[in-house]
């Protein structure tokens, strides 16, 4: 049996358990996009925004399905290096910070896609709720929180519907919480735990941030996405 109909049903069940956390002045900071639909049940529970944290991975040149490192977006990018991986490919700094701006590119061109130049939400003194729909190795997350860190949250909460169990213990401490619905011995891929798990469209992600825009006022943040 899977543990979730789908990333909306799994939204809800985590919109539940933060709503019992009483967190004070979130905002829940989603990892598209897999990440935005359960984020859009969880800001919609909370009355709260929902932005993006944005995570492209930095390919070695000749095999781009292997991941150097990772960049996140944001005023200051922060840039995560598999230094095994890095050396074995012969990229020092310069190259993978080279590679960085590349990823970076697409992510200013997605985020303009899907937010139509809304500036990102000010997390400075709130409680940023970083989301995905699940967690198997946890190599983004990782760079996710640490970006979301430097943002200046007084609170950061890591919230999933299912992640693998020694991945979840390895991020906590990233985190002041972790919100996690559903931790099974045997985790497989994230998909193997939704009946209904398809491919989360660019039109459907910018259509469930604009529905979001509702829910509470976007207080600007200085500096890019």
């Amino acid at each position: 049996m899977r543990d979730f109909t789908d990333r909306t049903e799994a939204g809800r069940v985590l919109a539940r358990l933060l709503t019992d956390a009483r967190l004070p002045d979130p905002a829940v900071l989603a990892l598209p996009r897999g990440g935005v639909p359960v984020g859009l049940e969880i800001a919609r529970a909370l009355r709260c925004p929902l932005d993006l944290v944005m995570v492209r991975k930095i390919g070695v040149p000749s095999q781009p399905e292997l991941a150097a490192g990772a960049v996140v977006n944001g005023e200051t990018p922060e840039i995560v290096v598999n230094e095994r991986i890095a050396a074995h490919a012969r990229l020092d700094r310069a190259a993978i910070e080279r590679l960085a701006e590349v990823q970076l590119a697409e992510i200013r061109h997605r985020r303009s896609l899907w937010l139509a130049g809304r500036a990102p939400v000010a997390l400075a003194g709130r409680t940023a709720i970083v989301v995905d729909d699940g967690i198997a190795t946890g190599a983004t997350m990782r760079a996710a929180l640490k970006a979301t860190r430097r943002r200046g949250p007084a609170r950061l909460v890591l919230a999933v519907p299912v992640a693998a169990p020694d991945t979840l213990d390895a991020l906590r401490p990233l985190v002041d919480e972790v919100v996690c619905a559903k931790t099974p011995a045997f985790f497989g891929a994230v998909g193997a735990h939704y009946r209904a798990f398809d491919q989360v469209s660019d039109d459907a992600v910018a259509e469930m941030l604009a529905e979001a825009d509702g829910f509470a006022p976007r207080a600007d943040s200085s500096g890019p996405g």
